[in-house]
């Protein structure tokens, strides 16, 4: 959001094309579209290689050699997202900021994520350019259209935003830092309600600067990032726009990044975000937005737009942004600082693991018994009642319910469900009525029997589970298959990723927090790991990354980025291959963001043609009392849409029942 100082590095993919004569262009570009049908690769070649200043003075020059308006012409020969993106270069920034906020509220329903995009990533300059072209190209005032069109909260941050009055004096105070952090605390964390003014009054005015190093002191006083508090204290348009609104203060391009990658991702794209990030960056920071986005998702911006797009929309995406990224390249120095940071941030966190089951009130485990009995006797079954109990009650409740049933009526439970219910929601139920170490156990050996070994369920569990699961998983696996786990996994593996797997399954994990020093040494370690054969450099990764604390491992990989300048992820992506690079990539995502690294599990089974079940159900099932609600949030931060929209969607497709996609949205534990 802060303007760029002078002496500052051009971050633009476009830039003024040399020897410009603009009479020339707008000859050229009046023959490509003169006659029956148009020149599209001169039109495509011409505009996305001119810079906005440029592109005017062609305008100029097409009015003074022929009498007609360029941007009418353009209309009239191109169509759909081909011309939206033309027209919108074709524009100054200001006026396309101002087009795209007028369709954002014009007609019926208003486009809350284009208002929120454009006003909470502006500065002061490009905010004043904006209201000035918008009452110049339409006569109205733009603060009463958006004020006519929004209302609550979120109106007032927006009519705060529009006024283009953020502090911009990098000098800061530090006894206003501490109070600011205070208040905001007081505002919501520690306050019954939560003072909404107070975050508009701060987060609307305050410097970004001055804002950054309130962002940390928020996170000392209250042992969690401010965008938590907002999740948890705010909603709706106006939670959303404080959150963008923190996400320009921290870093404008990573912030684009993400946007980009939520208008392309899933099914469909989000045509009218990605033309107005595109366009609307050229000229500012897409050189920064592509390193981000290859930070955050491990993919190029290019390499996402080819695989997304069509024809000629498709090549003048890909000629705006202006290159494809090596995958492993080294970092910009902006995107360096954003990645140690991210490290930091991710070693200082406090999460509050939050489980979406609990345990029932009033519980009654012969009640309980006596239901579920009932509702198996006799012809057909009362599977709402099964569901109703069973996702409602806590493990240790289940528990309890099982013993309830053999001694009341000297009958086994889980057999019984076997034989009353099927399919996915048979495998549910039961999951759900096993320990915690027990549906591990399972899971593993699952994993491993029958023609084939799936990897990624082995990896998930054994990468995301601590050392008391893993002993506990090691018992029950015993007990219920008379070999031990390592065993079973040495049988089934080979190679290097065995050699992990084994590792991890020893549940002797280090504990405690990080050593500095030694964190140093052991980034040291796997910076000269990146040098060696691939034998070498499997080893040296594995004797840190499979033996460190979760919290040393932070502190590891931030060293990681200041002694190489690269992403450990990345040259983990770019050095490594098949199921022993997954592994590492598990560990290393878990370590960053255990609940991120869960969503995209969840997202990845759901996606595409036909659903992967099992995937569903054992995250689901073991992350339940867990983490789901993080999960949940984490979801719906990353793809835009609810884990519970999601399951409604896709449980109903392929070989799933109903009762399954309703125990499975119990369990979820509601809409986000």
């Amino acid at each position: 959001m802060a303007a760029k100082g002078k002496g500052a590095r051009y971050r633009g993919s476009v830039v003024a094309f040399p020897d410009f004569d603009p009479n020339a262009d707008a000859e050229a570009l009046y023959k490509a579209m003169k006659g029956i049908g148009s020149d599209k690769e001169t039109i495509l070649d011409l505009i996305t290689s001119r810079n906005n200043a440029q592109r005017q003075e062609i305008c100029t020059a097409y009015k003074s050699l022929h009498g007609k308006d360029l941007i009418g012409d353009l209309k009239y020969e191109l169509t759909g997202k081909f011309e939206r993106l033309i027209i919108g270069l074709m524009r100054p920034p200001a006026y396309h900021d101002a087009k795209e906020i007028k369709d954002a509220i014009e007609g019926i329903g208003t486009d809350e994520k284009c208002l929120i995009e454009i006003l909470a990533s502006r500065n002061n300059k490009q905010t004043h350019d904006l209201v000035n072209a918008y009452k110049d190209a339409y006569g109205r005032n733009l603060e009463d259209d958006v004020t006519g069109d929004t209302s609550g909260h979120f109106k007032k941050m927006l009519v705060v935003l529009l006024q283009g009055t953020r502090e911009d004096d990098d000098v800061v105070s530090e006894d206003l830092v501490a109070q600011d952090a205070q208040e905001l605390y007081e505002a919501g964390e520690a306050k019954w309600g939560t003072d909404e003014a107070k975050f508009i009054t701060i987060l609307g005015n305050r410097s970004v600067t001055h804002l950054q190093l309130v962002f940390d002191e928020y996170q000392r006083i209250a042992e969690k990032e401010i965008e938590d508090s907002i999740r948890g204290e705010l909603s709706g348009d106006f939670e959303r726009l404080m959150l963008a609104v923190v996400d320009c203060i921290r870093s404008v391009p990573m912030y684009f990044s993400k946007r980009l990658y939520k208008s392309m991702k899933g099914l469909g794209t989000a045509d009218n975000s990605l033309i107005r990030i595109m366009v609307s960056r050229s000229e500012i920071d897409m050189l920064d937005i592509r390193e981000m986005f290859r930070l955050r998702y491990e993919k190029s911006l290019y390499s996402m737009i080819k695989d997304d797009t069509s024809g000629e929309y498709k090549r003048a995406l890909l000629k705006l942004c202006g290159g494809d990224d090596d995958l492993a390249g080294e970092f910009f120095p902006e995107a360096a600082q954003l990645a140690y940071r991210m490290w930091e941030v991710s070693s200082m966190r406090k999460i509050e693991l939050r489980g979406t089951i609990h345990p029932a009130a009033n519980f009654n485990p012969q009640k309980d018994a006596e239901a579920l009995r009932k509702a198996m006797k006799g012809f057909g079954t009362d599977e709402d009642t099964i569901i109703n109990i069973i996702s409602q009650r806590s493990n240790a409740q289940r528990q309890e319910i099982l013993q309830a049933f053999k001694s009341t009526f000297g009958r086994n439970l889980m057999a019984d469900f076997k034989s009353e219910i099927s399919g996915e929601f048979c495998k549910l139920i039961l999951g759900l009525m096993m320990t915690p170490a027990q549906f591990d156990a399972k899971q593993m050996k699952k994993a491993m029997e029958g023609a084939g070994t799936n990897e990624k369920a082995l990896i998930e569990i054994l990468a995301t589970r601590n050392n008391q699961e893993i002993l506990a998983m090691n018992e029950a696996y015993k007990e219920a298959y008379h070999k031990s786990l390592e065993d079973a996994i040495t049988s089934d593996t080979s190679g290097h990723f065995c050699r992990v797997l084994v590792s991890l399954v020893q549940g002797n994990r280090e504990e405690g927090q990080a050593d500095l020093e030694r964190a140093e040494e052991d980034a040291k370690e796997l910076s000269d790991g990146c040098n060696d054969d691939s034998s070498s450099m499997e080893t040296r990764f594995m004797s840190i990354l499979c033996t460190r604390s979760y919290p040393h491992l932070r502190k590891v990989f931030q060293e990681f980025v200041k002694c190489t300048n690269k992403d450990i992820e990345q040259v983990i992506r770019k050095a490594m291959s098949g199921d022993l690079k997954d592994a590492f990539i598990a560990i290393v995502q878990s370590v960053k963001n255990m609940p991120t690294y869960f969503a995209d599990r969840l997202y990845k089974s759901m996606k595409g043609l036909g659903t992967d079940e099992r995937t569903l159900t054992r995250i689901m099932v073991s992350r339940s009392e867990m983490d789901l609600l993080n999960i949940r949030r984490e979801y719906k931060e990353l793809h835009d849409v609810s884990l519970h929209e999601s399951i409604k969607v896709e449980a109903l497709c392929g070989d799933t029942s109903g009762d399954y996609r309703k125990a499975l949205l119990l369990i979820c534990g509601g809409e986000d």
